[in-house]
């Protein structure tokens, strides 16, 4: 594969980072614009810089965003050279491991999936050069489309499971615990990706609870692996990719099944979320409901005795 720049680039910053950047900006010609959720946002030909209020934290995007990096932000605002030395800085990116994430588990509509992805260094470079990143960060359907194409393409060992919200209700049921149900998806992906990748040592995940309710709930051929669990671990490539194989996936479930719901299944919880529900209630009841929705939620109760 060669060499392709990088278009894509987001760090923290502290509050003073973010007003020293903005007089930068301001020095160099950018035009400002007011966009949401942002302490300012920037432009220059093809190149916009974005800093968000939550962090802060920078998001450099398009051409030129190599060189702004390299040359203005890291010398002159951050005092520290970092991009092109995750290999030096954070080796274990670059070791063989499978990485694991999850999908939908905040939202009210849709399935929880959980995903998983292997990486070597050979082919965390590869996914370095395609911009794979948390799917958090990424805000287009197409773009999380476009990059699950890619990582598939690239043929590594991978697995999505899909819990739909009828089996997800059975589950929870039986098992009580969102973290222990999270526990038994994580298991089932890494089962599945021993099995395609058996010599693999150890995966990778989000912190989301203790790490023996996991090795508990993995079976026979999971059990040798190492299990780490980390805060941010969508930092990691194969826990990106996770993330991104594992968003598509819910997506795609929302828009084939808001014909069958009769109302466009929207994401998280939010009023318009709450009057679809109960437009599903009022059509079915609580059985309709419970075939797009994951039941134990506080907005399914809220939607029921409306």
């Amino acid at each position: 594969m060669s060499e392709k720049a990088i278009t894509l680039y987001n760090t923290p910053l502290t509050s003073e980072q973010a007003a020293k950047l903005k007089l930068l900006l301001q020095a160099d010609g950018y035009k400002f614009e007011t966009r949401p959720y942002t302490l300012f946002f920037a432009q220059k030909d093809k190149l916009t810089i974005a800093v968000y209020e939550k962090g802060p934290k920078v998001v450099v995007q398009g051409r030129g965003t190599e060189e702004f990096v390299q040359y203005r932000l890291e010398p002159e605002i951050l005092g520290e050279a970092k991009l092109g030395y995750d290999e030096v800085l954070k080796p274990e990116m670059f070791e063989p491991h499978f990485g694991i994430d999850e999908s939908g588990k905040g939202d009210f509509f849709g399935p929880l999936v959980i995903a998983g992805a292997y990486v070597d260094r050979d082919i965390a470079q590869q996914f370095k050069k395609l911009g794979i990143t948390d799917s958090k960060r990424i805000g287009s359907d197409k773009k999380i489309r476009d990059l699950a194409k890619a990582i598939r393409e690239s043929r590594t060992p991978q697995s999505v499971v899909t819990i739909s919200p009828e089996r997800y209700n059975e589950l929870y049921k039986k098992i009580g615990n969102l973290n222990r149900l999270l526990a038994w998806g994580h298991a089932r992906v890494i089962e599945n990706l021993c099995e395609l990748k058996p010599d693999c040592p150890r995966a990778l995940s989000d912190k989301f609870a203790d790490v023996r309710v996991l090795q508990r709930a993995l079976m026979e051929k999971g059990r040798a692996i190492t299990l780490d669990q980390q805060t941010k671990a969508e930092s990691d490539y194969a826990v990106a990719a996770a993330s991104i194989l594992a968003r598509e996936k819910f997506i795609d479930w929302l828009d084939a099944h808001g014909k069958e719901a009769g109302v466009p299944l929207l994401r998280g919880v939010s009023k318009a979320v709450k009057a679809a529900g109960r437009q599903i209630a009022q059509q079915g009841g609580s059985e309709s409901l419970a075939r797009f929705a994951k039941m134990h939620f506080k907005t399914a109760q809220e939607v029921l005795t409306d």
